[in-house]
């Protein structure tokens, strides 16, 4: 799946309003909409409260933080791609403190060329993470269902004296019957002697 394929929310952090507005421009509103700023840590705290962001593009320093730990919290508490730019001189440092957390650190002045290809990067990375949330949300789901049907079994065997198999067995079977899922038969059962 190509860029273009896909509509990125982003969150500029950034306390210049020219680096802003020049990332803002480079931004094609085909690839990437809404794209909102915030010029401290604060600020992009009160921005990402209101809504979730696939990019987090954060410009250190900012007024009330260096950046690095607003980089490592958002990396660390949600499913958005961060990027830190940080000048030159202490990029090592800086990197080592924020790659196992996540964050994708770039070095400043950054050419367009550069910013084009970390944006497919962060494409990338964002659309791993989508697939994995929808395995994580598939997962969830099958452990939920599987929760429910033993509770109606454990309801049958309390109240109808079934063996587990037995249940397991009456769980299926209905379930085919009426063509429904077996979480549906499951719920009604608990419905039923709850």
């Amino acid at each position: 799946m190509s860029l273009r394929e896909h509509v990125y929310s982003v969150l500029i952090v950034s306390s210049n309003e020219n680096f802003s507005a020049s990332l803002t421009d480079f931004m094609p509103v085909g690839n990437f909409s809404p794209v909102s700023t915030a010029t401290s840590v604060s600020e992009a705290k009160r921005r990402l409260q209101d809504r979730k962001f696939d990019f987090v593009i954060i410009n250190s320093p900012l007024p009330d933080d260096f950046g690095s730990k607003l980089a490592t919290d958002i990396s660390a508490a949600s499913q958005s791609v961060v990027l830190l730019l940080v000048r030159n001189e202490i990029y090592e440092g800086v990197y080592e403190k924020v790659t196992d957390s996540g964050v994708i650190t770039l070095s400043k002045p950054v050419s367009k060329a550069v910013m084009t290809e970390v944006l497919r990067i962060m494409g990338a990375v964002r659309e791993r993470l989508r697939a994995l949330e929808r395995k994580t949300s598939t997962l969830g789901e099958k452990m939920e269902e599987i929760r429910t049907v033993n509770r109606a079994k454990w309801l049958l065997i309390e109240h109808l004296k079934m063996t587990e198999s037995d249940a397991h067995r009456y769980i299926e079977k209905q379930a085919m019957d009426r063509c429904v899922s077996k979480s549906e038969i499951a719920k009604s059962i608990i419905s039923t002697y709850s």
